[in-house]
């Protein structure tokens, strides 16, 4: 079993090795950029899926189309905001500045815990978004693939998690092609878009030969929100890097930034890129099968066989590759917060352990978990999880940058006015975008964050109440061990064998005063007599039991724990005074899956005991491995 493990996830690292897991910006861009950059793929699908329904309208008609123009030049201007705002973000907080720490430092506790269940609950959708646009990549190409869906984008979870508990390291070496092979492709598509547009070889869109009439007011301004509310989705994992800037090698905030640059300017061309000439050639979307970045590849390319046909599959691979592995992005933020948190008492202290390879797993097991239940109820299909997707990244963002406003008033130092304006000027621009996603998404599924995260909270709370109730607890009961209790032993027992005869004899070690008992419960027959095997117990008892005492508990009912739960429940009454410890004699297998055939009863009855007071619970293995061999 230790061999298979490390066959799959390595060999383990130390704590002192942690700078073996620190990565170089080239493979930073594909850990924490993948996620951004792949979105290119399906953010203008939206936008136009979110202006088609308009087309019908004599008041819009085609010409709505040519408005998902200004709508990506506005997406892309608040790209630039967020980049220059998460640039003072990394330098203010090289150790890491995410939204969770920046808001616990400068807003408080509250606003902290929503910024963290914000991104959890953001991580987890990346995943199943980012998983499901890779899915249809794929079905876009082999529609024979399309049932089965849900298989493909589990499986791809699956290796993706596995890849992450190997270590970051690892996982962005393994992910660095299709990230590169897909910026790469997405530049040969849009040059090669431009120069047969602006040769002559393909002609304008209709709705271009079309002049637009005025729009009327409210309902313009209602279609330009829908529509930016569904781009947005392109601006999701840009807060990535100075999330884990801790992972960069030194100097960590200047790797992180220049990393930040060169991911924003290749997001802000390709995206873009695609959206002019998906406009001008009249490449639409309105959330069928086929992406859009399928059929502007088909226009683009050519749909001949041949070299286009290879072209264009070379193209869709590592458009598939890439939204795959955008999960990647989520695989290097989740499990960090979810330490950080849990640090903090607001999650289970198990997010905080690291593994063998010096990652958080149990973040990293929990993902994989939620992420592959959400492929699964909207049957891997992304166009069904973006209107969950963008609310709770603006919230994030919103968060971030007004504590980075409170930060520089607090702080001061050089050009502090400055920074606090750009930093304000993200905020407000953010939180109007969550409030158009908000209002535009709502009846889409948008409600279901805004149910959720004031769940998450209440549970962040009652989580950490709970560990400072315990701390409290613990550190008020060190009276205890002022004055000791007396100890009664109890061994269980069902029968006479090597393992009872150690258990009876470590009981008498333990024992204050010979203050030790045995106990065995007994299935009475139909008639209401002692079974046979209690007799046989009996009659052997007086030559096994070094002088300890024998009684039974009847059991009519055929129940095991309950009845020695009542005992034990009866000797803390009678005597208040004494501390009882139980012994359970068990066997020891030679093979794991062997063990599955013992023990049962004896795990209920720790389990049970476990939540009884001044009672010890204490096992004693017998091997079994002699008898075997």
């Amino acid at each position: 079993m230790a061999n298979f493990r490390r066959l799959l996830l390595g060999r383990r690292l130390a704590s002192e090795e942690i700078h073996e897991a620190r990565i170089s910006n080239p493979i930073a861009l594909a850990v924490f950029s993948s996620d951004a950059l792949s979105s290119v793929a399906y953010a203008t699908g939206e936008i136009m899926a979110a202006l088609a329904p308009y087309m019908a309208l004599a008041t819009f008609g085609p010409a709505v189309i040519s408005q998902s123009w200004p709508v990506a030049v506005g997406i892309v201007l608040l790209l630039v905001i967020l980049t220059v705002s998460y640039r003072q973000t990394i330098f203010a907080y090289p150790s890491g500045g995410g939204a969770y720490i920046v808001a616990k430092e400068n807003l408080g506790e509250l606003p902290a815990q929503i910024a963290g269940a914000s991104l959890l609950v953001d991580y987890v959708l990346t995943v199943a978004v980012s998983v499901s646009a890779g899915v249809t990549a794929i079905t876009s190409a082999f529609p024979a693939l399309d049932a089965h869906r849900v298989f493909l984008g589990v499986a791809v979870i699956a290796f993706v998690g596995l890849m992450n508990l190997r270590g970051v390291k690892e996982s962005g070496a393994v992910f660095a092609l299709p990230t590169y092979g897909f910026v790469v492709s997405m530049f040969v598509i849009i040059g090669l878009g431009f120069w047969r547009y602006f040769t002559g070889s393909m002609q304008a869109a209709v709705h271009h030969e079309i002049v637009p009439p005025p729009f009327p007011g409210w309902i313009a301004i209602w279609v330009f929100m829908k529509a930016y509310a569904a781009g947005c989705t392109a601006l999701t994992g840009v807060e990535a890097i100075s999330n884990g800037v801790s992972a960069f090698r030194e100097p960590t905030a200047r790797n992180a930034s220049n990393t930040m640059v060169s991911m924003v300017l290749m997001l802000g061309a390709m995206f873009l890129g695609i959206t002019w000439l998906a406009n001008h050639m009249g490449v639409t979307y309105t959330g069928g099968a086929e992406s859009l970045l399928s059929m502007l590849s088909r226009r683009i390319l050519g749909d001949g066989p041949g070299l286009p046909h290879v072209a264009y599959l070379a193209v869709q691979t590592f458009t598939m590759l890439i939204l795959l592995l955008a999960a990647n992005t989520a695989y290097a933020d989740f499990p960090r917060l979810g330490a950080m948190m849990a640090r903090d008492g607001f999650l289970p202290r198990q997010f905080a352990s690291q593994g063998d390879r010096l990652v958080f797993s149990n973040g990293i097991f929990i993902l994989s978990f939620l992420s592959a239940v959400l492929v699964w109820i909207f049957n891997a299909k992304e166009h069904h999880l973006l209107p969950l997707y963008a609310l709770g990244v603006f919230l994030g963002f919103t968060l971030s940058q007004t504590g980075m406003v409170r930060h520089w008033l607090k702080e001061r130092g050089r050009h502090w006015g400055i920074k606090a304006v750009i930093n304000g000027t993200g905020a407000i621009t953010t939180l109007v975008v969550m409030i158009v996603i908000t209002t535009t998404k709502f009846t889409h599924g948008a409600w279901v964050v805004v149910l959720v995260l004031p769940i998450m909270v209440f549970g962040f709370y009652n989580i950490h109440r709970h560990y400072i109730r315990v701390k409290s607890i613990l550190a008020g009961s060190r009276a205890d061990f002022i004055s000791p209790r007396k100890n009664r032993v109890v061994v269980l027992v069902s029968g006479i064998h090597s393992g009872v005869v150690q258990a009876l004899n470590y009981a008498k070690v333990i024992a204050d005063h010979g203050e030790v008992e045995a106990l065995t419960v007994d299935f009475p027959d139909e008639h209401g007599r002692d079974s046979a095997a209690l007799e046989r117990l009996r009659s052997d008892w007086p030559r096994y039991c070094e002088g300890i005492p024998l009684r039974s508990l009847r059991s009519p009912y055929r129940k095991i724990v309950e009845p020695i739960v009542d005992e034990l429940d009866r000797m803390r009454r009678v005597e208040p005074e004494y501390t009882i410890t139980v012994i359970l004699p068990e066997f020891v297998t030679g093979h794991w899956w062997a063990n599955i055939l013992h023990n049962q009863t004896a795990w209920r009855i720790k389990g049970t005991l476990l939540m009884k007071p001044k009672t010890v619970v204490i096992s004693i293995p017998y091997h079994l491995e002699p008898i075997l061999e």
